[in-house]
């Protein structure tokens, strides 16, 4: 909590003591826990003589240095010049205290009690030194209300006489949790922080005092190479010594903004130390046009991947050093440099590239890819502005460039010869360039038959290692994830702590990449939970400890990008006649703009599932699909509908609509990639009704409100873009992301799709044992 000249006089107008911390050489040494006490206000003198009210210019105050017996006379500006200059020390990082948390409360004291502390409200506070003391609540109040209310409202105190004016800030619960995180983040700590064992400094102050303290210069050393490689890109623009006049740059450039930079620090896992100049952007106004530069989605480098494995393209991965400042910024804006500069510091250095932490950088750098991707011939993509398409010199298939921010994917016949052309001719610092190895927490390595697998076994491990940090061992092994039948939504354990949010809020936020990169048979288990993330409970915690568990047990689950067509020659020709129904001669709406079909053909498939009241609070069931091209899984889905269904029949039609709406998007976003399409997509669900009310055309809708689903599902089927069959339920793999299942139930679909190795016709048609089950050439332990 900082001291605001507003709190200072209010404690002025009170009998209690006022210590003043200053950094001056008559100060007593410091306390355990920090703090330096140097003066004490003993009482406030007010001169009458001067005039009939109390005003600053007649109100003195009784001081008393430490060490000292005597007692001195100073003035209203003499002491506000004190605490000017401990304004200043705490802005400079030295003397900055602010509070965790408050962990509890007094009941109301009057004046004749002998613990009163010269408030009759007041609350028990952890300062982040560790330290406990009592304050006034109308202190504590005035510099943050948000954790004080939010404090009353789990305690039930707002109304009480002296928390009733914190009432208001509770009225909406939604904004109440906002405000509070709010106020988490103002309440920034400012401890020693320390990285692979290494003290990171905050500023190249601190750096150098660092160095001096260890005997070295390795913190010098990585701002100097970063300043190095700041000045080959030409970033800033020498515009000669700034000169001053009444604390005023006169010779400024015109029309340009002055804004700061400054330095941040990092210790690489090998002890390399790092520095990265940023620019302070916010200081700048919003640019009207966009701002950030464009990511390629999860889903659409998968198909890309797929691709280049389904054409027997190369795959290959590379790193554009210091992407943004091969872009020239938009923004005008200059700085002064700093000592970090040596011979320029208090130069007017003007921005000339778009450096890191510009509001338009991002977008700066995207338009520089844009324009070289161009010039050598490639497009992008209308289903995906960051895939970039070019048709091979042969004009057999397409080559591939996916790009997440200055992280290339090229899917080409040679892409070492697209590598050198943006390093020769367009002076690109290109990193790691080769087959690609690992990318976006995934590892890439092929199976003993050369299957090409997407391993997040790497991320896995950091995620333990994360929860290891924080809890001082490993996870305790479990399987399902969840247990069938559990409800998180009924938990009523007590809510966490802010330190406890902290924590549950990083592990389901790793759960949901986790998922995004392949493990999905988390899915519905981190689904269920993290809606919970704002104010979540013991309980889920411990939830998503077991999570945890499950990962820890089977971190062997990858994706393998299987290209053989599935065969559904087998399967009954939906033969009906539509032509006599409302959907007359119905047919798929098929994008004209599209780039020529190319490569090898491709069948969609696609399993869905619901299941009814999976949340037993709010009613809602929940839609899971799961999306196939040939034989790898693509994409997944799980999540709760948006609206509440009385019967399973109703939950099945939604979800079976939320499936062709994906189908649709779908086929399109491959027919913009080039990719050829063989007929139609198919669709597996494990009702009967369901699929036969969608696929008879004289079927009767018996429940009006499941119209919109039921024509959405069934003009698929008249347009014959979509076939929809039947599936039991027990081979349904789109079970695994609609509920909380058994894991016997659900091993030999979970072993086919993230676990085995090799031809999945020769997995063996046993369930897992009580000891151990082998996967692939792997065994894995049971918990």
């Amino acid at each position: 909590m900082q001291m605001s000249r507003l709190n200072l006089l209010l404690l002025l107008c009170t009998p209690s003591l006022l210590m003043i911390s200053l950094a001056a050489p008559s100060c007593a040494p410091p306390a355990n826990n920090g703090e330096q006490l140097c003066a004490r206000v003993i009482k406030q003198v007010i001169d009458l003589d001067k005039s009939n009210q109390a005003r600053k210019d007649n109100v003195q105050f009784l001081f008393r240095k430490d060490k000292s017996t005597a007692d001195e006379l100073i003035s209203y500006n003499q002491l506000m010049d004190y605490i000017q200059q401990d304004s200043q020390a705490q802005t400079q990082g030295d003397l900055l205290f602010k509070f965790r948390a408050i962990t509890a409360h007094q009941r109301p004291l009057e004046s004749s009690n002998p613990h009163y502390p010269g408030s009759k409200y007041n609350v028990l506070v952890e300062w982040e030194t560790g330290e406990t003391t009592c304050e006034p609540l109308s202190l504590i109040a005035d510099d943050d209300p948000i954790t004080c209310a939010v404090y009353g409202k789990k305690h039930g105190l707002l109304d009480e006489p002296g928390w009733k004016h914190l009432k208001r800030y509770t009225k909406t619960s939604k904004r109440l949790i906002r405000a509070a995180k709010q106020s988490r983040i103002k309440q920034t700590c400012h401890s020693v922080k320390y990285q692979f064992g290494f003290q990171i400094p905050c500023d190249y102050k601190e750096a150098v005092d660092l160095d001096n303290k260890n005997g070295n210069t390795k913190w010098q050393d990585a701002v100097e190479l970063e300043l190095l490689q700041i000045s080959s890109y030409e970033t800033f623009k020498d515009h000669g010594k700034a000169k001053w006049e009444n604390g005023k740059v006169t010779n400024a450039p015109p029309g340009y903004q002055k804004i700061r930079v400054h330095l941040v620090f990092a210790v690489q896992h090998d002890g390399r130390h790092k520095a990265r100049l940023v620019a302070d952007g916010h200081l700048t106004k919003e640019p009207v046009e966009t701002i950030y530069s464009g990511v390629v989605s999860i889903r659409n480098l998968r198909i890309t991947i797929f691709l280049a494995e389904l054409n027997e393209l190369e795959l290959w991965g590379a790193d554009i050093g210091n992407a943004h400042l091969e872009a020239l910024t938009g923004e005008k804006t200059f700085i002064l440099a700093g000592p970090e500069f040596k011979e320029l510091e208090g130069h007017i250095l003007i921005m000339h590239k778009a450096l890191y932490g510009l509001k338009s950088s991002g977008a700066r750098w995207h338009d520089r890819l844009f324009d070289v991707l161009s010039e050598i011939g490639f497009s992008p993509s209308k289903a995906d502005p960051d895939i970039w398409l070019k048709k091979a010199p042969d004009g057999s298939f397409y080559d591939y460039i996916a790009v997440y921010v200055d992280d290339l994917v090229i899917a080409s016949k040679n892409p070492e010869q697209i590598c050198t052309i943006l390093k020769q001719k367009y002076k690109f610092k290109i990193k790691g360039d080769g087959p690609i190895d690992f990318h976006l927490g995934c590892q890439y390595k092929c199976d003993p038959d050369g299957t090409l697998v997407a391993d997040p076994r790497k991320y896995v491990e950091k995620m333990i290692d994360t929860y290891e940090r924080i809890f001082g061992s490993k996870p305790k092994k479990a399987k399902p994830p969840l247990p069938p039948g559990d409800h998180p939504e009924l938990d009523e354990s007590d809510l966490l702590e802010d330190v406890g949010i902290q924590h549950c809020q990083t592990m389901i936020g790793q759960l949901q990449w986790v998922i995004t990169i392949g493990c999905f048979d988390v899915f519905v288990a981190t689904m269920t939970l993290s809606r919970f993330r704002a104010a979540p409970r013991k309980g889920h915690l411990e939830r998503a400890k077991r999570i945890y568990g499950y990962l820890l047990l089977l971190h062997d689950g990858a994706i393998r990008f299987q290209t053989g067509e599935p065969d559904y020659s087998s399967l009954p020709e939906q033969l009906h006649d539509w032509a006599r129904t409302v959907y007359g001669n119905a047919k798929e709406l098929v994008p004209e703009d599209c780039p020529e079909p190319l490569g090898h053909l491709v069948t969609l498939t696609h399993f869905k599932d619901a299941n009814l009241m999976h949340d037993l609070v709010t009613g809602r069931s929940v839609t899971a699909i799961l999306l196939f091209i040939n034989g790898t899984p693509i994409d997944w889905y799980s999540k709760r509908q948006s609206t509440v269904e009385t019967a399973t029949f109703g939950s099945e039609f939604v979800s079976a609509r939320s499936a062709v709406d994906q189908a649709s998007e779908f086929r399109n976003t491959l027919r913009y990639l080039g990719v050829p399409i063989r007929g139609k997509s198919y669709l597996f669900g494990d009702n009967k009704s369901v699929v036969t009310n969608a696929t008879l055309p004289y079927s009767i809708l018996s429940k009006r409100h499941h119209l919109l689903s039921y024509h959405r599902v069934r003009e698929a089927i008249a347009a014959n873009w979509l076939a929809f069959y039947w599936k039991e339920s027990k081979t349904n793999p789109a079970d695994i992301l609609s509920k909380l299942w058994d894991f016997v139930t659900v091993w030999s679909m979970l072993k086919m799709l993230l676990f085995w190795r090799g031809d999945v016709q020769d997995i063996p048609k046993t369930t897992p044992s009580n000891t151990s089950h082998t996967v692939g050439s792997d065994t894995i332990p049971t918990a």
